[in-house]
């Protein structure tokens, strides 16, 4: 399993496909975005466009340890975009529309670590090589509202967790990839 993280725009998506393109083969892109509005499906049909038209697409961000073991044996090589986005969406699945103040994050956050060791204990053990991208979000200012500073503190805490058990991390500044942790 290997992680890619870093910023917004840095380049992490481009250097996930990168390295599938190398291994060659079959690969699924597992993306985690959903359309919310005209400018989320602007970005979702740009990052539909960038890849290779060959490349098999499945749309979700539930259950993907489920999704991963039904694929894996027909891809060497499994991308997963983006844990982020992934959490964001649980979070409002979870949350629905009750306010911050009245959200319990600590059941949301229990559900969140579920799905995500759930994906982990399939990708640590596959017959694919599974690229999992993630937004490294704790290097800025602490938010100034509840709900933000509750994702971030849930994406930082799953970012490690991955981080400890992938077998490479990667961190890409400014396009430039950093590696972190290597298996090697």
């Amino acid at each position: 399993m290997m992680l890619i993280t870093g910023g917004a725009r840095s380049g992490k998506s481009r250097f996930a496909e990168q390295i599938a393109e190398k291994r060659g083969g079959e690969v699924l892109y597992i993306a985690t975005s959903i359309v919310t509005d005209a400018e989320m499906a602007e970005r979702i049909r740009y990052h539909q466009q960038q890849r290779p038209a060959h490349w098999h697409t499945f749309e979700s961000y539930r259950d993907l340890g489920d999704v991963v073991r039904a694929h894996q044996a027909q891809f060497p090589t499994i991308i997963i975009e983006c844990i982020t986005t992934l959490i964001t969406n649980l979070l409002f699945d979870i949350a629905g529309e009750t306010s911050p103040e009245n959200m319990d994050f600590d059941a949301i956050e229990r559900h969140i670590f579920a799905q995500v060791e759930q994906l982990m204990e399939v990708a640590q053990h596959p017959e694919s090589e599974v690229i999992i991208v993630t937004n490294e979000v704790g290097m800025g200012i602490v938010p100034d509202n509840q709900l933000a500073r509750r994702f971030r503190d849930i994406a930082g805490r799953v970012n490690q967790q991955l981080a400890s058990a992938a077998d490479d991390v990667y961190l890409i500044v400014s396009g430039i990839p950093l590696p972190v942790k290597r298996s090697e």
